[in-house]
């Protein structure tokens, strides 16, 4: 019968086998800023430097859709936005896909009633409305002026969750909103290239953005109906592209085969489209991963800051004309947004 082996450990020791007495050999732990330490040094990035590799992957697939946009919109001449809105969706939808059921970025959630379908549904005709609206805007506008009138989406939010959920916020919040308007009219005044088709659908667009924001607080409120947003974006692409399939044969006739006929004279069209799709999805995806790895709250002040490094880049770039007073209705529209979203977190203390 084999003798039980008894273990006696003492503290600072390594335990020994009483029946053979072999020591095992057992490293002691190492303290928190070694363990910290061998990351770093050991091939593996910091989360620091992850983060600032997150935000400028951010900085760049934002700014970046915005200038091919431009680019394919205004200066290639490939004048079908709304055409190149559903490759953005179809593009979205392959690439979500692929994250979800592939690389697992974010567990898969799945939809559970034909009521939250029908939610998903209406997120995703709005949707399509802001993004048709922002694209076709850059064929008119400079991006400056594109940025700085995005910059006012505070403004319509607040105006929609009044409207649609009576909800009422303070006078700070209201008060920081008129330097948002303010700065806007003096930009409008003052911009050399003003065009007021391209005003009007970019409203739009901003006005479509704030809508879907306060309708998808109340539509998907529910624990049961809530999705992560990369499972939200994977089923609202796919549908944003069905709803734009009728729209774009309608209004841009047969742009399947005109852009392969372009294609065939010009084959620098199919990497513009596919790469252009691409930073689509990244868009989407940096979002999630800044928001990860920082919080909600970082994410609302680079987009503050994105607008003015945007404009900025798409004016070195495009060489468009500006003027005093559009870069100051510019700062103003900005100052205000930095005011609104200090006034919002006060009143999120004060109510809580």
């Amino acid at each position: 019968m084999v003798e039980a082996q008894t273990w006696t450990t003492r503290r600072m020791s390594n335990p020994r086998l009483d029946s053979t007495e072999q020591v095992l050999d057992i490293p002691p732990t190492p303290p928190g800023e070694l363990r910290n330490s061998f990351g770093s040094n050991g091939g593996s990035l910091s989360p620091t430097l992850v983060t600032a590799l997150i935000i400028a992957s951010w900085y760049l697939s934002n700014i970046g859709v915005l200038l091919l946009n431009k680019y394919l919109l205004s200066f290639y001449g490939y004048r079908f936005p709304i055409f190149l809105t559903m490759l953005h969706m179809l593009s979205c939808a392959a690439y979500s896909y692929a994250s979800i059921n592939f690389l697992e970025i974010v567990p898969l959630q799945n939809i559970h009633s034909k009521k939250q379908f029908l939610k998903i549904l209406a997120l995703s005709a709005i949707f399509c409305f802001s993004v048709v609206c922002g694209n076709t805007s850059l064929r008119y506008l400079p991006v400056s002026f594109n940025q700085a009138i995005g910059a006012t989406t505070p403004f319509f939010t607040a105006i929609f969750a009044f409207i649609i959920t009576c909800k009422k916020e303070t006078a700070e919040v209201y008060l920081a909103l008129l330097p948002v308007v303010f700065g806007i009219v003096v930009a409008s005044n003052s911009e050399p290239l003003f065009h007021l088709f391209g005003f009007l659908v970019c409203v739009g667009s901003t006005a479509g953005r704030a809508l879907k924001s306060v309708v998808q607080g109340i539509l998907l409120t529910s624990e049961a109906e809530k999705l992560h947003s990369m499972n939200l974006l994977l089923y609202m692409a796919p549908l944003a592209a069905l709803i734009l399939l009728p729209f774009t044969l309608y209004i841009e006739g047969n742009v399947l085969a005109l852009t392969i006929e372009k294609a065939r004279g010009d084959p620098f069209i199919l990497f513009l489209l596919i790469g252009n799709a691409t930073v689509a999805y990244l868009v989407n995806l940096t979002n999630f991963l800044v928001t990860k790895h920082t919080s909600a709250l970082t994410l609302q002040v680079l987009g503050n800051a994105k607008a003015t490094v945007a404009a900025v880049v798409s004016v070195l770039i495009f060489r468009n004309p500006v003027t005093v007073m559009g870069m100051a209705g510019f700062g103003i529209t900005i100052m205000g947004v930095v005011l609104y979203s200090e006034a919002k977190k006060r009143s999120k203390v004060t109510t809580h």
